[in-house]
């Protein structure tokens, strides 16, 4: 456990931080293109919304995956990075006009479409510039997912996609427009989901909508089913690489594609998740009257899944063999949500001590803010720390 951190280095170092085993990373990306190349047609975009650091970035471009952006910040992220142009898809539900200019100025791969009304625009907009833009409707398929009621996406009631009933209205309105071309279908049930159940309910509600389309003589080039698949947080160590194999496989059995078709994936915190933990260093152990809280220097403003999602993190102290004991382990942000864990067994702990939050690569850099003046994080990888 221990021994994946270089500690030494880590005790002259200022707090709090995130480290990235971009070896892990790597096996990971090998993992990812072994799977996917297994099956015809499968190709892989990397949500760059999980973690845009530049560093791991480049690494991923190197993979040779793709990149899913919703904004556009995370497309010049993209672009900086030297993903090609072609490989850049653009979703989300309220893209701005100076984000679909930057997207049509790059010659993106795709849209994402979730409303007639950003269709007219992006039409408008592509007017302007002569170009014609190539859509992908996302839908809502109305298929819930196992998972925490707040990173689901896929149910009627979310703001996400064009409702069931108006799929062949939008298309048909679309084809009537003269400077966007219809290439796909897009879909996505939500995030953390290890239910593999979830996904075949998300095929047999493509495959459906492949017949509807079909006998009213439209067909579509590619299919893209997002991303969602989740990760193991309670064992890091036991199981550092989710199960693509499995992934993959389901996608391959349920979904029935047409000859010629390619299908797209949107992994994010599969990525990039494990790869990542939060270092921070314990400032005072407080005896309370009914708990011992360990107060550390990160706070939600470094991670804040815990606070928002009530999200879980395996949280080791790496400089202790000592026996264990019970802390709430805290941060110094003048909020009581800036809780990472309660009642749970560590190494006892001392001021000084070096705790490392597991799983953290994906959704922890990338939402940190500078609440209370706070300095955002900075991210080192295990490439330049050794």
């Amino acid at each position: 456990m221990k021994g994946i951190f270089p500690i030494e280095k880590f005790e002259s170092m200022r707090t709090p931080f995130y480290y990235y085993d971009v070896q892990l990373l790597r096996q990971t990306l090998r993992t990812i293109n072994d799977e996917a190349r297994r099956h015809e047609g499968f190709v892989v975009h990397y949500a760059i919304k999980a973690n845009a650091n530049p560093k791991l970035l480049k690494i991923i471009r190197e993979a040779g995956l793709g990149a899913d952006c919703v904004s556009g910040g995370e497309i010049e992220a993209s672009i900086q990075a030297g993903f090609p142009s072609n490989k850049i898809v653009f979703a989300g539900v309220g893209k701005s006009d100076w984000e679909i200019l930057l997207a049509l100025d790059h010659n993106i791969f795709c849209f994402n479409v979730e409303s007639i009304p950003e269709l007219e625009v992006i039409n408008q907009l592509a007017a302007q510039k002569g170009k014609t833009a190539r859509v992908a409707f996302r839908l809502n398929p109305n298929v819930g997912a196992h998972t925490h009621a707040n990173i689901t996406t896929g149910l009627a009631e979310n703001k996400f996609g064009i409702a069931m009933r108006d799929m062949l209205s939008v298309i048909e309105h679309a084809q009537q427009l003269k400077n966007v071309k219809v290439v796909g279908l897009h879909f996505h049930i939500g995030s953390q989901i290890l239910d593999m159940g979830d996904f075949e309910a998300l095929c047999n509600r493509i495959n459906e909508l492949q017949l509807e389309l079909e006998r009213h003589r439209i067909s579509v080039e590619h299919i893209n089913v997002g991303g969602g698949l989740g990760i193991d947080y309670a064992h890091p160590n036991r199981v550092p690489l989710p199960d693509f194999k499995a992934y993959f496989d389901t996608y391959a059995r349920k979904l029935k594609l047409r000859p010629g078709q390619t299908l797209h994936f949107e992994l994010g915190r599969a990525v990039v998740a494990q790869c990542g933990s939060l270092i921070t260093r314990t400032l005072y152990i407080k005896e309370g009257a009914v708990k011992r809280f360990a107060i550390v220097d990160a706070g939600f403003t470094d991670l804040i899944r815990p606070a928002l999602y009530q999200a879980y993190h395996k949280i080791e102290n790496i400089t202790s063999n000592e026996p264990l004991e019970t802390y709430d382990v805290v941060g110094p942000i003048c909020e009581s949500t800036d809780v990472f864990a309660k009642q749970i067994d560590l190494n006892r702990t001392q001021r000084g001590d070096l705790l490392a939050i597991r799983s953290t690569g994906a959704y922890g850099e990338i939402m940190a803010s500078q609440y209370n003046c706070r300095q955002l994080p900075a991210g080192y990888t295990s490439d330049e720390i050794r």
